[in-house]
């Protein structure tokens, strides 16, 4: 029987950081509650809390959606653009209000962000919160500068998110096993705790087990020092990706990240995808460098986030990585059961 290395569940320890009345309380993170499962015949609502919507690629979401038998609801400013400022899907007030008339809808059973980009920071605090606690948990889909709404979905509801495939993205219109993989989440969430890629490897070796958490690298940084931000990631397996950052720049995103305690007690680290970064090695160089000497497992390239294909990971639940075999399993699946 293959010998593993003992399972960790922390990194060094630095100095506590000073507590605002702002901020969640300290220390490790525990297990969200986790949405229930979709069925054929469930409501989806389509809402775009970052940058403009390629009404094309909307459509076309939307029909692969549908085509799971699922009813689509596209919100009312979906297809909005900003009136100055062409970046964003729309004004503030109007995004904040569509995602959370989504959220507040009975008859909703979950949430598909149609595209990233940017937008969710100007909005996010414009969320009803006390409002939102009101609902049951429901299926929040996203990624890029969605992390900002799935980390507030955490620190404020406590609910689990899938750090997935969004309905204009191009990889979920042009490669099947991406938009595969999120339908087996959604609908057969039992059929996908395994989560490896032909692209994975062993950048520190080892095993860990901890609660999934982060995101897109370069919006967790940017999420230091805002309200409500986690104060760390202690006893987080936490996966990382980002696009279009080059190396000096990821550097200074990790560093940030470090030095302000974020990576404090982290359990380990599953690397995904850098479309865009510059050369894989310098990225790799990198990622050894600023994240080596927490002395964790990190696992390199596990094919989520930007990249020409994606798998569907869940942030809040209990999981074992293991960077030796170049996987992360899920101790439960990203989604719970429910009644019949």
């Amino acid at each position: 029987m293959a010998q593993h290395p003992p399972e960790r569940t922390a990194g060094p320890v630095r100095p506590a950081a000073p507590q605002y009345p702002s901020d969640p309380p300290a220390g490790p993170l525990r297990a969200l509650t986790r949405p229930p499962h979709l069925r054929p015949g469930d409501r989806v609502a389509v809402v775009a809390p970052s940058s403009p919507v390629d009404p094309e690629r909307l459509t076309a979401g939307c029909a692969v959606l549908r085509s799971w038998g699922l009813e689509v609801e596209v919100a009312p400013h979906v297809l909005d653009t900003h009136p100055t400022l062409g970046h964003l899907a729309g004004r503030d007030a109007d995004r904040a209000a569509d995602l959370q008339a989504a959220w507040l809808d009975p008859t909703i059973a979950a949430v598909v962000c149609a595209r990233g980009g940017y937008g969710v920071h100007r909005m996010v605090d414009l969320l009803d919160w006390d409002a939102l606690r009101t609902a049951p948990p429901k299926v929040l889909v996203g990624y890029s500068d969605v992390t900002s709404l799935q980390e507030a979905f955490a620190q404020r509801l406590g609910v689990a998110t899938l750090y997935g495939p969004m309905a204009s993205a191009a990889t979920f219109l042009s490669d099947g096993p991406t938009a595969e993989h999120l339908r087996r989440t959604l609908f057969r969430p039992a059929d996908a705790t395994v989560l490896t890629s032909a692209t994975a490897g062993t950048l520190v070796p080892g095993r860990a087990r901890g609660i999934t958490a982060g995101g897109c690298a370069s919006v967790l940084a940017a999420e230091r020092g805002t309200p409500g931000a986690r104060p760390s990631f202690a006893g987080a397996v936490l996966v990382l990706e980002d696009v279009n950052e080059q190396p000096y720049q990821l550097d200074r995103i990790l560093t940030q990240l470090l030095r302000s305690g974020a990576l404090d007690g982290v359990a380990g680290v599953a690397l995904g995808s850098w479309s865009g970064c510059g050369r894989p090695e310098r990225v790799r160089e990198v990622m050894l460098d600023r994240l080596g000497p927490l002395g964790v497992p990190v696992l390199w390239e596990l094919g989520f986030g930007h990249g020409s294909s994606s798998l569907t990971v869940p942030l809040g639940v209990p999981a074992l990585l293991d960077a030796d075999a170049g996987a992360l399993t899920l101790e439960v699946p990203a989604l719970a059961e429910r009644g019949h």
